[in-house]
């Protein structure tokens, strides 16, 4: 796919209004900003939040919000269509059509999905048609939902090879303390890299309304940075918002600089579209031999093992002190592990998750 390529996320608390309808405004804002960098040769895909909320303010007359798993996708399916009515609205209004792309966690973790839900993207593309992506919350197994569409847009960002992610908030951006505890806070315009301190400034959703807040922000832009993507935390609600994003607008939310080396698809497949089904824990010398000398992980490194994977599974690789160091797809079985070769996990299925 084009390197020229954004994908853009915008809140629940950002399509929605106060009383849970659609904020019709904000969408074609943001429409107008899709058909300005299409014309400038961009690809942009669009992954909305909002299905529930708008679901709930349609049928919930008033009552207070559910918070069981089955209504919440029930007044997910109910949403839906209102979301995708709004969203096919805006875009006429300046020329452009849009497509429904409904994706869960199995679209990412089986390999052949992956490759199919690409091939749809690319299809919409090539038929210049905007894609509109949300989780498909109405059927997804809880235990196995995304929880945010930050992730998701992540996830996205990388099956398409996308240069930018956007995510659309209703901050304007990623502050140096909560606003709501801190009246100094201040913007933090630029981020070259990852630390514990910048973890600690997240805070929880503000909104209510919505299952991300800027910790899930955060692990979504660490997630596409690694895979080599530009990541901005912007304001919704600002005029051309998507434009001054890309445009990278001094003082205009939070960027988010890509690591250097891209990850290639199928790598940034396995470190976090694919969920782990255990993990193996190595010694310092298996430690050194994975990220000083680029080796294979052999069985006589690995101290222990846990959980129940098959052959082909991920598995998260940890370190002495118990830090997650990378992640790869075993060639062993749990069950068969101390009878298996000595290469348990290839280097060219694994991927390191640190800097040396």
């Amino acid at each position: 796919m084009t390197t020229r390529s954004v994908v853009v996320k915008i809140g629940t608390s950002s399509v929605t209004d106060a009383v849970g309808g659609v904020a019709y405004g904000v969408l074609v804002n943001i429409a107008l900003d899709v058909v300005d960098l299409r014309e400038k040769g961009w690809h942009v895909i669009v992954v909305t939040s909002g299905a529930i909320t708008a679901g709930w303010a349609e049928v919930g007359k008033e009552r207070p919000r559910p918070t069981d798993s089955v209504t919440l996708q029930a007044v997910s399916a109910v949403g839906q269509p209102l979301l995708m009515h709004a969203w096919r609205n805006a875009f006429a209004e300046v020329g452009a059509s849009v497509g429904q792309v409904l994706l869960a966690p199995l679209d990412f973790s089986h390999r052949g999905q992956y490759l199919h839900a690409r091939g749809t993207l690319e299809a919409l593309r090539s038929l210049d048609v905007v894609p509109i992506v949300n989780e498909n919350d109405a059927v997804a197994d809880e235990e196995i939902r995304f929880g945010d569409n930050d992730r998701l847009a992540a996830l996205v960002a990388n099956l398409v090879g996308a240069s930018h992610l956007v995510l659309l908030t209703d901050t304007d951006g990623l502050l140096t303390a909560d606003p709501r505890l801190d009246p100094t806070a201040t913007l933090i315009e630029e981020v070259a890299a990852f630390d514990t301190e910048l973890i600690d400034v997240a805070g929880a959703s503000r909104s209510g309304v919505g299952s991300g807040g800027m910790a899930s922000k955060l692990a979504a832009a660490r997630m596409a940075t690694w895979s080599g993507i530009t990541t901005v935390i912007a304001p919704a609600h600002a005029h051309n918002a998507l434009l001054h994003a890309i445009n990278a607008t001094p003082g205009f939310g939070t960027t988010f600089h890509p690591r250097p080396g891209r990850l290639s698809a199928r790598k940034s497949w396995i470190a976090f579209a694919v969920a782990s089904q255990g993990s193996l824990h190595v010694n310092a010398g298996a430690l050194a031999a994975l990220e000083h000398d680029g080796r294979s992980l052999l069985r006589v490194g690995v101290e222990r093992h846990d959980g129940s994977f098959v052959e082909g599974d991920a598995v998260e690789i940890k370190g002495p002190d118990g830090s997650v160091i990378a992640k790869g797809l075993v060639r062993v079985s749990a069950e068969s592990f101390n009878e298996s070769d000595d290469v348990v996990v290839h280097r060219d299925d694994l991927v390191l998750l640190r800097r040396p």
